[in-house]
């Protein structure tokens, strides 16, 4: 309104008029000025950063993400990430890896291959913690790390270089997983992780291979005392130094069970699948950390029970009985064995079966396993049995996970499956024993070589306890 009343004044006054044009004028250049260098700089860095986003969400595209193939998985899509606390949410891995590409500003990677700092907190945020079973063997010309002379936990049956195996290109890889690096085991380190705790073992032969992987792993710097009972079946290993010590319990069906015939294994077992194996339940409480697994006995003749009734058999001569198949013990018996666990004041892992590998055959008519390397993922799966073995392992460890966390359950998945159906060639064969004349034996495609497969379960378990420790320190 000023202004207005400045242009309506009389003529009388003239310079006043004037002088104020000439304060707009210079005005209005000095803002010209000032924008222009501004603006198109501006614009330029604008039309820079909207083709970055427009590249961003081309590669993005659904479409765009290649599809892998991996053994079968269980019909629920979503069973693992149920079962596990550390496994991302259903990401395939090429879309994990555009994400991560295109949520950065400067930080594509540098000469050293390390990565530049991201632009915001929240892309930290949303990284997801890397799933440590889906992956794939790459070749490591390091290994391996420990051979039959210089540990004396390998048994003859797993003793592969003593028995003459000729090739020795099998304890030349180790487990990658697709989003991250796996460190490789550290002896020492792992028994700074471990210290004054107690770990051990409870399933069949595989259990206790897992377990000698481990101490021949940690023979490199030092050797446990062994505190076992003369002649006992199980075994307690105690290093002193750090106050650690490793038990291995036989128990291969998880769950009470009695001999039909006293003292003979070839003969079928009672199976009580609602009641606990008071041989390692029992001393649950003492344990940090227990490692749980099951497989192969569940294919072996077996009798029923719950409620101390006989309900149904596997391989039974009986019309009379009720005939079910492994995969009915199988659940009880998991599903048993989750409920003492859910009791128990430790973390416990659930170690998923590990595939045998025969081929040409059965065990017990001239199935062996020939192959030299790993398979690529996408060159085999699991058969059907071992298949519904696994989906059987997942569901009920879902329920398990469930249902204790009221009580303070911990447990957590150790996925060996997908990882170890890739490697035929890391069984004995028939490199377990020397040949024995006239007398035929069956080739072992159940066991692992040591060194061999097998060894990258330590680099797992390694990571998997830092990971405990990790959450125990954020709730402290």
């Amino acid at each position: 309104m000023k202004l207005q009343t400045s242009e309506i004044i009389p003529l009388s006054k003239p310079k006043t008029r004037r002088k104020t044009r000439t304060v707009v004028a210079i005005v209005a250049l000095a803002f010209i000025l000032t924008i222009i260098p501004l603006y198109f700089p501006y614009s330029q860095n604008y039309n820079q950063l909207s083709l970055s986003f427009q590249i961003g969400f081309q590669s993005l595209d659904h479409n765009s993400i290649r599809s892998t193939t991996t053994p079968p998985q269980p019909n629920n899509p979503n069973l693992r990430d149920e079962a596990s606390e550390d496994s991302p949410k259903n990401i395939p891995p090429d879309a994990a890896a555009a994400t991560s590409a295109n949520s950065t500003s400067s930080n594509e990677k540098r000469g050293d291959g390390r990565e530049g700092k991201r632009t915001s907190d929240a892309v930290v945020k949303e990284k997801k913690k890397c799933d440590l079973f889906s992956g794939e063997w790459v070749p490591n010309p390091d290994g391996p790390y420990y051979t039959n002379t210089t540990c004396y936990s390998i048994q003859d049956h797993q003793n592969c270089m003593r028995f003459g195996r000729p090739d020795l290109g099998f304890m030349k890889w180790r487990w990658k997983p697709d989003e991250c690096e796996l460190p490789l085991f550290d002896p020492i380190g792992f028994l700074e992780l471990v210290r004054g705790k107690s770990l051990a073992f409870v399933g069949d032969s595989v259990a206790r291979n897992h377990m000698q992987s481990l101490i021949c792993l940690l023979s490199t710097v030092g050797h446990p005392v062994d505190m076992s009972k003369p002649k006992a079946g199980n075994r307690l290993y105690v290093y002193t130094e750090y106050n650690f010590n490793i038990s291995i319990i036989s128990s291969p069906y998880l769950i009470r069970t009695e001999k039909t015939v006293p003292g003979d294994f070839a003969t079928p077992f009672n199976l009580f699948l609602d009641e606990f194996d008071q041989t390692w339940t029992g001393k649950i409480h003492t344990f940090d950390y227990i490692i749980i697994s099951a497989g192969q006995w569940f294919f072996r003749p077996s009798y029923f029970y719950l409620n101390r009734t006989l309900i149904g058999c596997l391989y039974c001569p009986e019309a009379n009985v009720t005939h079910l198949p492994s995969a009915f013990s199988y659940r009880w018996a998991f599903r048993t064995a989750f409920r003492a666990i859910n009791g128990g004041a430790g973390v416990a892992f659930l170690r998923t079966l590990a595939p045998s590998h025969f081929e040409g055959g059965p065990w017990d008519k001239g199935g062996d396993c020939v192959r030299t390397g790993p398979y690529k993922r996408n060159e085999t799966g699991l058969e059907e049995y071992n298949m519904e073995m696994y989906s059987v392992q997942l569901e009920e460890m879902r329920i398990a996970q469930k249902a204790g966390r009221g009580t303070g359950g911990k447990l957590r998945l150790f996925d060996a499956t997908n990882m170890m159906v890739l490697r035929p060639d890391g069984h004995p064969s028939k490199y377990g024993h020397w040949p024995v004349a006239n007398r035929t034996i069956p080739n072992d495609c159940v066991h692992w070589c040591l060194p061999g497969p097998i060894d990258a379960w330590n680099d797992l378990l390694q990571e998997l306890l830092k990971r405990e420790v990790k959450k125990k320190s954020k709730i402290t």
